[in-house]
């Protein structure tokens, strides 16, 4: 499925927000990267992220 500069954008800040309050990293991250929008990318990059978009 192919999505939206706007659902891309949702996606990666929900999971964001998720991994800041302690939700479990699902990708391998460096030791470097701490930042949350970041691993969100990445998880999104890999095709990871557990969510979906509902569209009407």
């Amino acid at each position: 499925m192919k999505y939206t500069r706007f659902e891309r954008a949702r996606i990666i800040g929900a999971r964001a927000l998720q991994i800041s309050l302690g939700a479990p990293v699902l990708v391998d991250v460096p030791e470097a990267t701490i930042d949350p929008i970041e691993i969100a990318i990445l998880e999104y990059n890999k095709g990871v992220v557990p969510m979906t978009v509902k569209r009407d």
